[in-house]
Order: structure tokens, then C-alpha cells, then sequence
């Protein structure tokens, strides 16, 4: 017996009804049950319209109840997913969280640290500019110093320690040079927060690293400034110990020399004198040698008879040559008087040309070069 549905149209058989109260649409034995039925009510009336009605309404049922089906699998494989998607995107926020953390607190490790180094580097090129003025203190000294005279344009002690001081400052201009390189090449390659967005665990280790390698880079410039400085420092006072003992060697001899200029002018006088003394003899000599020779002449006037070579005659001859003798000894000594005269003059020469010479080189260390010098401070890098 066929029977209509209320709202639908749907023709239902009444076993067909029975059969869907025990089983479910989509029941293999359903759909069984079903088809033979229908096989039994086609052969009972006979009718090709029935069957093609049933057909399509057992299709369309399974495709209702398969699409049912479907839509709970996809609602409950979504609900899945969407708890796993949750999960997962805790656990990443979590991670994130984390990661943000450990960033944040290198960051405030870090970013002190490049405070640091820049100060650092600030010290750095403040001493390099100490040791620029220094060596260039120390280059003026050594040109200053060659301008003296070609006497005591010597390699004294002074000029030693110059040069020696010019190497220690050149060797701390190269080191100071390389240590503000690194520092700078540091503070550049050093972790910023906007490297950190990408590549979270590598910026971390990577800061860590950093921050160790300017705790050393630190440590060492530290040490390097305090060796520096000690070694400049010892180096300037050496140099400045050269320069005061150089000063009061130079005093000294400056003193000596004009000790020694008026004894020369003195003797110069007294040369003046003797010779005129020697002068004044070899006229009164000179006058004795012609009296003498005068009466010698008078004696050859006597007569014949008389002239013997009696002891007045004698005594005559013998003072013409002694005088003589003496006249020409008297000229020796007024033309080694002369000569000395003319020693004398060379030395006062030579001894105003020294102190003018130990009076330039002690101006030259005492007031140029010690001016330069003093404003130099080593002592902190």
C-alpha cells in the first residue's frame, strides 16, 4: 500500500517506514531492504512510473544522509584543526613571549654596554688627540733644537730622549689608531632591535657574544690606555729629566765662558801693557846701544898711540853686543806679544761666539721647547 507525504510529495510505502525506524537511511540493510521491496510492490502493480520515482527518492535520501554525514566529519575535523591552530598559536605566543623577554633583557644588557663603549671610544680619540699634541710638541723640540749652533748641534742626551719619545708617541698614535678601529668596528656590528625582529635565537646568541666581546674589547683598551699612559708618562718625564739636566749643564758652561771672558779681555790688556813696557825698554836699549856706539866712535878718534883695546874698550864692545842681544830678544817678545795678543782676541771671539751659542741653545730648551712641554699631561688616557 502506497502512501503521500503531507508536505513534500514523497511517497513512502509502509514497509519502507518500518524498515527506516530500525535502520538508518544510509544502512546497507536498509538500502536492501528498501530495493526489494520495491522490487516486490513493481511486480505487485506492475508500474515503470513507480519505480523510477523510487529510484530517485532513494538517491536523493542517500545523498542527504551522505551530505549529513559529510558536514558533521567537516565540522568536527574543522573544530579539530581550529583547537590544534589554537594550541599551536598559544604555544607560539608563548615562544614569542619568551623570545621577547630574553630580547628585551640583552637589550638592557647591550644597550649599556654600547653606552660604555662609546665613552670608550670618546677616551680613545681624546687620546689620540693628547698624544697628536704631544708628538707634536716633541717633533717642534727637535726642530727647534736643530736650529742651533753647528758646536752643540750635538746627539746630547736631550735630543736622545726626544727621539725616543717620538717613537713612543708614534707607536701610541699607531696602537691608540688600531684600538678605536676595533671599538668602532664593535659598536657598528653590535645587535640593534631591529636586527632582532627575524632572527630572534640567533640575535640572542649573537648578543651574548657581543656583549662578551665588549666586556674584553673593554677590558683590554682599559689596559692598553693604562700602559699607554704609564709608558708615555715615563717617557715625557725622561725626556723632561734630559731637558732640565741639559738646561742646568748649559747654565753652567754659560757661566764658566763668562767667567773666563773678562780674565781674556784682562789679558788682553795686560798683553797691551807688557808691550808697550816691552816697547818703552827697547827705546831706553836702543838709546843705551847708540851712546854706547857713540863713545865706541869717540874712542877711534884718540891717537894712534892710544888706541889699544884696553878694558874700557873691551867693556865697550861687550855692552854694544849685549845690547843688541838684548834689543833683538825685546823685539821677540813684543812680536810673541803680538801673537798672543792676536790668540787672546781669537779666543774672546770664540768665547762670545760660545756664549752667544750655550745663550740660544738655553733659550731654545728652557723657554721653547719647556713651554711646549708644559702644558703635556699624561698621566690619564
Amino acid at each position: 500500500m502506497l502512501r503521500r507525504g503531507p508536505a513534500g510529495g514523497k511517497r513512502v510505502t509502509m514497509g519502507n517506514l518500518a524498515l527506516r525506524q530500525h535502520y538508518p537511511a544510509s544502512s546497507p540493510v536498509a538500502i536492501g531492504r528498501t530495493m526489494s521491496d520495491l522490487d516486490h510492490s513493481l511486480q505487485k502493480f506492475g508500474g515503470p512510473d513507480f519505480l523510477n520515482v523510487e529510484v530517485a527518492l532513494n538517491r536523493a535520501e542517500l545523498f542527504r544522509a551522505e551530505c549529513k554525514r559529510l558536514i558533521l566529519e567537516t565540522e568536527k575535523a574543522c573544530r579539530r584543526m581550529q583547537n590544534d591552530d589554537s594550541k599551536r598559536l598559544d604555544q607560539r605566543v608563548r615562544d614569542i613571549q619568551f623570545l621577547k623577554k630574553e630580547l628585551e633583557l640583552k637589550l638592557e644588557e647591550i644597550v649599556p654596554e654600547i653606552d660604555v663603549l662609546v665613552a670608550l671610544n670618546s677616551r680613545v680619540m681624546k687620546a689620540l688627540e693628547k698624544n697628536k699634541e704631544a708628538l707634536r710638541v716633541t717633533i717642534l723640540c727637535l726642530d727647534e733644537r736643530r736650529k742651533q749652533a753647528p758646536s752643540d748641534r750635538l746627539q746630547d742626551e736631550v735630543n736622545t730622549e726626544l727621539l725616543k719619545e717620538w717613537e713612543t708617541f708614534e707607536e701610541v698614535a699607531s696602537l691608540l689608531q688600531n684600538v678605536q678601529e676595533q671599538i668602532s668596528e664593535q659598536i657598528r656590528s653590535a645587535v640593534t632591535p631591529k636586527l632582532w625582529e627575524n632572527i630572534s635565537d640567533l640575535n640572542i646568541a649573537k648578543a651574548e657574544q657581543q656583549k662578551s666581546n665588549s666586556l674584553s674589547l673593554r677590558a683590554l683598551v682599559e689596559s692598553v690606555l693604562g700602559q699607554m699612559a704609564a709608558d708615555m708618562q715615563k717617557q715625557f718625564e725622561a725626556t723632561t729629566k734630559a731637558f732640565q739636566v741639559n738646561i742646568q749643564q748649559l747654565k753652567s758652561a754659560k757661566g764658566q765662558l763668562e767667567e773666563k771672558l773678562p780674565k781674556i779681555l784682562s789679558e788682553i790688556n795686560s798683553q797691551q801693557r807688557i808691550r808697550e813696557d816691552l816697547q818703552e825698554a827697547i827705546t831706553e836699549n836702543e838709546h843705551f846701544l847708540t851712546l854706547a856706539k857713540s863713545r865706541l866712535a869717540l874712542r877711534q878718534q884718540r891717537p894712534g898711540k892710544e888706541q889699544c883695546h884696553d878694558p874700557a874698550q873691551a867693556q865697550l864692545l861687550a855692552e854694544v853686543q849685549q845690547l843688541i842681544a838684548h834689543i833683538s830678544k825685546l823685539h821677540e817678545e813684543v812680536a810673541q806679544s803680538e801673537e798672543e795678543q792676536r790668540a787672546l782676541a781669537r779666543c774672546q771671539l770664540e768665547l762670545k761666539e760660545n756664549i752667544d751659542s750655550k745663550a740660544s741653545s738655553l733659550y731654545i730648551d728652557e723657554v721653547v721647547c719647556m713651554q711646549h712641554r708644559e702644558p703635556i699631561i699624561i698621566r690619564n688616557l
